[in-house]
């Protein structure tokens, strides 16, 4: 099953870069940048404007891309996470597992 993943950029420039890196090297199918606000604790309490960037990607591109994210990020420590996709529809998923080859 595919995965997606999720990390978090501060401008929308950084996150469509990432963007267009990952699915050119087809890493992932598809990436979604939403703008979020975050609160979080570092080095005290923050609030900022962030743009959640959301990639679609294969069991197999997972770790090439997981790899391309941490060495590019410019965070010190970038919230990255990803979830296996248990279900939906059976051409969409077939279609991530197509095109993100990795």
């Amino acid at each position: 099953m595919p995965f997606v993943a999720y990390t978090t950029l501060d401008t929308e420039r950084a996150a469509e870069a990432l963007a267009r890196q990952a699915v050119g090297a087809k890493l992932a199918a598809c990436v979604h940048l939403q703008p979020i606000t975050s609160i979080y604790e570092w080095n005290g309490l923050q609030k900022d404007a962030e743009i959640r960037v959301m990639f679609k990607t294969s069991r197999a591109a997972w770790p090439a891309l997981k790899a391309m994210i941490l060495r590019d990020h410019p965070y010190d420590e970038p919230a990255l996470w990803a979830l296996e996709i248990a279900d939906g529809s059976e051409s969409f998923l077939g279609w991530i597992d197509a095109t993100a080859t990795g």
